[in-house]
Parts: structure tokens; C-alpha cells; sequence
């Protein structure tokens, strides 16, 4: 049985790769997910407010009568509970390289270009085998358009693009105007892979004490139907291999991101909650559906349920939609009956 994928011209022994997560913070520890059988490991990311702080003008400034205003740097962490610095995030990937056979991701986290230039030459400089750029940004200034954001987004990967020679993958949000644009744009700009989708962690309110705070919450499986549904509108349109994460905690997610069009799932909350010991369960699993259902290997799946492939493509626009809320109907049992009506076996059989 063949479980080989390639994602960003990379071979991996299987699909299930773990994405940036404390997961990567040490050799032990990937060394672990190694062993784990984790093809590949995206490391944790490296923030661009770590590399800026380097700035010692930028660390005075924002340091400056925080005594005084104790809210005002309320809302920034403190960067030295960050277990290391840039400098010594390179040194990590590159003992991380010498210590294991798959491939080490480096992972950038910050939404401007600034020192991303140099930290990105030097994570290829380390050893990895190919960059995550995780642009994570809120455009709260209600006087920036959407090409605004959209252009900040394209100039980010092309100019990091122009300055190293491995493989970069794009993490994007969901939330953009027309999201096959947006992918197909990165994608002519040179972005080799895209991660979707990017699940950005929204603030919760402290009634005891009025405060805003984050609020982690791990994924579910309910949240992979948003990748999944835009892997599969998106495979064979864009130039570039797709990355599913978020949602990813079972072997029925494996083998749908396969299908949908997917060159590899990224895992962190189930390994989080369950332990390293998943990967290895969920690629069995793999194997055994791949058998009983006569699968000869993962590349003969891929892309064979995304939208240009499947018998009613418009199962992923309106129609859809439209379907799933004429399904419902009042039950005398006091249940739902939508899943009979859509003709979706019972979860009790």
C-alpha cells in the first residue's frame, strides 16, 4: 500500500504532517513526532513582534512609564516567556535538521516584511527544507480596503519569494472577498503551497472582571468542512499544492482532504488532547480503509472528489445550501430529521 505524497516538491512517506504547535519546541520533541511517524514537522512559529523587539529602540519605546499605565502593555505578552529568541529558533531548526530524516518546515508568523527577509533567509540558511509564511491580520482600520489587504498579503510572499530558493507555502485566513482570487493570486506571485485555512482565535469577555482575554479553544472535526470544501473548489485551478489544516483528528479526514484534493492534512489539537500515538493510529486506519476499499495509493485519490471531478459540482456552492435547509423537517420524536431527508445514514446505525 503506497501512502507517498509530495507537497512542495518534497516526497513524504504519508500525508499527515503536524502543523505549528509547542509540539516542535525542542529536538526531543520532533525527534518524538519522528518517531511518531510524522512525515514531515512545520515548527512552532517565530513571531515578527520577537524579531522586532530585537530593536532595543522599539523595546525602550514600548516599555516606556509602563509602570504608570499599568493597561497599557496589557495586551502584548511578555516576550521573554517565549522559551527562545530568533537567534536561537534558527539554531533549533538546524540541530532539528541533523537530528532527524523528514523534513523541517519553518514557520513565520507576523503580517508585514520588515526583518521577515532575514529571518527567512537564515531558516534556509538553518537547514529547512521549506518555509510556512502564517500572515495572521485583523484589518480593523475601517479606511483600508479590501485591496488594501489583499496587496499587503502579495507583496509579503513575493518578497520573501525573491530572497530565498526553498519552497514557501502561504497560510491564509478565510475571510477574503473572493477567496479563489486571493489563492490564485499568491499562487502567480510565486507562493508554491497553500495552508488552509488559517483559524484565527477570537476573544472572549470576562464578566467577573470586565476584561477582554484569549480564549484557546482546540478544533473540532466540524471545523475541516471549510478547508475541505475550498480544497476542492481549488484543486486543479491554482498552481500550487493545498494544505488542509484545522479539523484534522481522524482518519476520515485524511482520506476526505486526499480526495477533495488535498497533498497533505496538518494535525495538532487531536495529537494535543491524545497524544503522538494518534499518527501512527490514524495512518493505520488509512491503510485498512485503503484495503477494504481497493486503493492502490494516496495519489489515486487525490483530487478525485474535488468539484471538477465529482457528478454535481454545484454540491458546493448554493445548491448545497439550499438543500441542507429545505432537508429539515419537525420529527414527532422531538429530533432533527434532516439527516434522513438528505439521505445520510443514521449516526445510531
Amino acid at each position: 500500500m503506497d501512502l507517498t505524497t509530495t507537497y512542495l516538491g518534497m516526497p513524504l512517506k504519508n500525508p499527515l504532517v503536524p502543523s505549528a504547535s509547542p509540539l516542535s519546541e525542542s529536538v526531543e520533541s520532533i525527534k518524538m513526532l519522528e518517531d511518531a511517524g510524522a512525515s514531515a514537522v512545520v515548527m512552532y512559529s517565530l513571531f515578527e513582534e520577537q524579531i522586532t523587539l530585537q530593536n532595543q529602540q522599539l523595546d525602550h519605546y514600548l516599555s516606556y512609564k509602563t509602570d504608570s499605565s499599568a493597561e497599557a502593555l496589557g495586551y502584548f505578552p511578555d516576550m521573554d516567556l517565549y522559551k527562545i529568541g530568533p537567534e536561537a529558533y534558527l539554531d533549533l531548526i538546524s540541530k532539528a535538521k541533523s537530528a532527524v530524516d523528514i523534513p523541517i518546515i519553518g514557520s513565520l508568523n507576523g503580517v508585514s516584511t520588515g526583518g521577515w527577509i532575514q529571518y527567512a533567509k537564515g531558516i534556509e540558511q538553518a537547514g529547512a527544507s521549506a518555509l510556512e509564511l502564517n500572515i495572521y491580520y485583523i484589518p480593523t482600520d475601517i479606511g483600508m480596503t479590501s485591496a488594501d489587504v489583499e496587496q499587503m498579503y502579495l507583496n509579503i510572499v513575493k518578497d520573501v519569494k525573491s530572497n530565498v530558493s526553498i519552497p514557501v507555502a502561504v497560510k491564509i485566513s478565510p475571510y477574503f472577498s473572493s477567496t479563489a482570487n486571493m489563492v490564485a493570486q499568491l499562487a502567480e506571485v510565486g507562493a508554491d503551497g497553500l495552508v488552509l485555512f488559517n483559524r484565527f482565535y477570537q476573544p472572549d469577555f470576562d464578566l467577573d472582571n470586565l476584561d477582554v482575554f484569549p480564549h484557546l479553544v482546540l478544533s473540532t472535526p466540524y471545523t475541516f468542512r471549510l478547508p475541505l470544501r475550498w480544497t476542492a473548489i481549488l484543486n486543479g485551478r491554482v498552481d500550487a499544492d493545498l494544505a488542509i489544516t484545522s479539523g484534522v483528528h481522524t482518519y476520515q479526514e485524511v482520506l476526505k482532504g486526499m480526495m477533495a484534493g488535498a497533498k497533505i492534512t496538518m494535525v495538532a489539537s487531536e495529537l494535543l488532547r491524545n497524544g503522538l500515538g494518534r499518527i501512527n493510529e490514524i495512518m493505520g486506519n488509512v491503510r485498512r480503509w485503503m484495503e477494504e476499499n481497493e486503493y492502490e495509493s494516496i495519489t489515486q485519490m487525490q483530487g478525485s472528489m474535488s468539484q471538477q471531478n465529482v457528478s454535481e459540482p454545484a454540491a458546493f456552492e448554493r445548491a448545497n445550501y439550499m438543500k441542507v435547509l429545505n432537508a429539515w423537517r419537525p420529527d414527532p420524536t422531538g429530533h432533527f430529521s434532516i439527516s434522513q431527508r438528505l439521505g445520510v445514514p443514521s449516526s445510531k446505525n
